[in-house]
């Protein structure tokens, strides 16, 4: 067969491939636009692989209509952003959707077992096809990334024609044409045979390609490649190791996501009228000075009265974390959660309600002593909340919260003044673990030995996965987090019971700190599941004392027991230790922690040390 004429492509000077709409058969959901397939990520539509485009493209692309404005001012000025904006439905009904571009460029046809960029088998228009063959191309398997974020297509001709000491040929081209068969003998790497018609180089398989120093070995450093960013983005110096990843991996692309509640005096949820002002309205320190600086800009006539902007400048100073001349991002985002812990301890009455406030938390009017017994305080019924998730940057290899100094790629190439989020509305219950309870259990050795050995095997973990272990943080593992943690894990099963809601519609947040024991449980989705309306109900004391109960004798036997309980290590890395998925583990979107740092050994104790347990009391009774 003649093989068609060479048609001339528009790409850029380095190769990219240019940007277009997300084809309608892949379809995707606004939430996962920030969790699953944000900036930087690959999407795999049918038999075709693409990367989701940049920010600047979407700033031009994404219309008010279907991506509005979301306000949200503490999460925004953690973020030092002006507003967040929510994506386009990629769905039948949108004009928008989101932007992406055609990556890996190499390809493999499976007819003629050639290897090569995309464009080079001269596909029809709007198709994925080898035109001499005319059957679906396959994009490449393999990918390669460095810990700062970038991404680019793996080295197949250095890595065939390598010398025998591992090292790259310095033979700049060859002339040949890459093939690329699977030998059919299993289903592992050694039956993935790459060769090169040229003849210089044996074939070789993909097999050793995943070792971390296999690109360091043929003498290959990232060159800082950026394609979500298109032919504009010039590449970015960087000389960092790369590792080859499949492009499906989940450590291709994780998201740093921020996430804030809407509280008083916060959360009326609409548009701040003195954006602008602020930075200005923070030198001053007197109410005569706000006063004049206001009428001098908006000529007596400013939309938010005085004492609301006092109040305001008061709420924004009091979540500056004390002591800290220059507060780092990390400190400010605890400042931000202690003060979200405050006001759900707190509440607000009724008197103070509006019709657009997002924020209600009351106490529940049943007796609070029934919960006594159990070492659980202070429930609030949470009648009306509302998050806001926004994708902040995103990370490669690395997990963002792994790490010190974690290398966050950001979603655009120049600065802008707003991010991609989604906000959920719905409801919530908030309870506390009693402090003095708490604090003998802690002391306990038995306690402090489990602990030690889940945050030994989390450390490993963390250090094995950095580069670099001086960068690595400290385990968050400690006896009242992991407890809360799984109590909160219990407490989702049994109210997905209870309360009408799936596991995966309900989500954790926990409060864990030296002067901190609580957890928020609450609507976890978007969608209709997060208006079944009943969770809230929940939170009424007798009936929260029932599901307390109810959850730990629950917890206390397993299918998979006795090895589920008696296990010395379980989950990946041994981070868990009696947790499963028969038992206490939830759906990944529930989860603020991956499911690890779990054991519910500290909820019942175990069976040659009942102790261990904080509610073992209950199972006495």
């Amino acid at each position: 067969m003649t093989p068609p004429p060479a048609r001339r492509r528009r790409t850029g000077t380095n190769g990219a491939a240019p940007a277009h709409n997300l084809p309608r058969r892949g379809a995707v959901r606004r939430a996962q636009a920030i969790t699953t397939y944000g900036v930087g990520s690959l999407i795999a539509v049918d038999h075709e692989s693409f990367i989701v485009s940049g920010l600047d493209e979407a700033e031009q692309s994404w219309s008010r209509d279907e991506s509005p404005r979301i306000h949200e001012r503490r999460l925004a000025r953690l973020l030092d952003v002006d507003y967040f904006r929510l994506p386009p439905a990629s769905d039948d009904t949108s004009r928008d959707g989101l932007r992406v571009r055609r990556f890996p460029l190499m390809h493999f046809c499976p007819e003629c077992n050639d290897l090569q960029r995309h464009r080079d088998f001269n596909p029809p228009a709007g198709r994925s096809v080898c035109g001499t063959c005319e059957v679906d191309l396959v994009p490449s398997r393999f990918v390669v990334a460095c810990e700062a974020g970038h991404l680019g297509e793996f080295p197949y001709w250095q890595w065939v024609h390598r010398s025998k000491d591992r090292g790259a040929s310095p033979t700049a081209q060859c002339g040949g044409q890459l093939k690329l068969r699977t030998s059919g003998h299993t289903s592992s790497l050694r039956s993935i045979l790459v060769s090169c018609t040229c003849g210089q180089a044996p074939e070789v398989s993909m097999e050793g390609s995943f070792r971390r120093n296999a690109l360091k070995d043929l003498g290959l450093k990232c060159r800082g490649a950026r394609p979500w960013l298109g032919a504009s983005a010039p590449a970015q110096e960087c000389g960092l190791p790369l590792r080859t990843l499949q492009r499906g991996s989940s450590a291709v692309w994780q998201p740093v996501l921020k996430s804030a509640l809407s509280i008083p005096p916060w959360s009326d949820g609409r548009a701040d009228p003195l954006a602008e002002h602020w930075d200005a309205l923070r030198e001053y320190d007197e109410r005569d000075h706000v006063e004049i600086y206001l009428k001098g800009v908006f000529k007596g006539k400013c939309p938010v009265s005085l004492d609301e902007v006092m109040a305001l400048l008061d709420a924004e100073r009091e979540e500056d974390p004390d002591g800290q001349a220059f507060p780092t991002f990390d400190h400010r985002y605890r400042a931000l959660r202690n003060k979200e812990y405050e006001r759900l301890r707190a509440g607000n009455d009724e008197s103070e309600h509006t019709r657009d406030e997002q924020f209600v938390c009351e106490t529940p009017l049943g007796d609070q002593s029934l919960l006594d017994p159990l070492g659980v305080t202070g429930p609030m019924l949470v009648k009306k909340l509302r998050e806001v998730r926004a994708l902040k940057a995103f990370t490669r290899l690395v997990d963002a919260e792994s790490t010190t100094d974690s290398k966050e790629m950001p979603l655009s190439e120049r600065p802008l003044r707003w991010l991609p989020a989604m906000e959920v509305r719905g409801e919530g219950v908030f309870l506390r673990l009693d402090e003095d309870r708490l604090g003998a259990w802690e002391k306990a050795p038995a306690v402090a030995a489990r602990i030690e050995r889940m945050r030994t095997a989390h450390q490993r973990v963390l250090e094995q996965r950095a580069e670099d272990p001086s960068r690595v943080i400290a385990s968050p593992a400690t006896p009242r987090m992991v407890l809360l943690h799984t109590l909160a894990h219990v407490l989702i099963n049994e109210w997905s019971l209870e309360a009408g809601y799936p596991a995966a519609s309900l989500r954790e947040r926990l409060y864990s700190a030296d002067d901190m024991a609580g957890a928020l449980i609450y609507t976890a989705t978007s969608d209709s599941a997060g208006s079944l309306g009943g969770l809230v109900a929940q939170g009424e004391p007798e009936i929260l004392a029932r599901t307390v109960r109810s959850a730990v004798r629950r917890a206390e036997w397993c299918s998979s027991d006795p090895l589920c309980m008696e296990t010395e290590a379980s989950g990946a890395g041994g981070i868990n230790l009696a947790a499963c998925h028969a038992c206490v583990m939830l759906p990944e979107t529930s989860c603020e922690h991956n499911n690890i740092l779990l054991d519910r050994a500290l909820l019942v104790g175990t069976p040659d040390d009942p102790e261990v347990g904080f509610f073992v009391n209950i199972l006495k009774s």
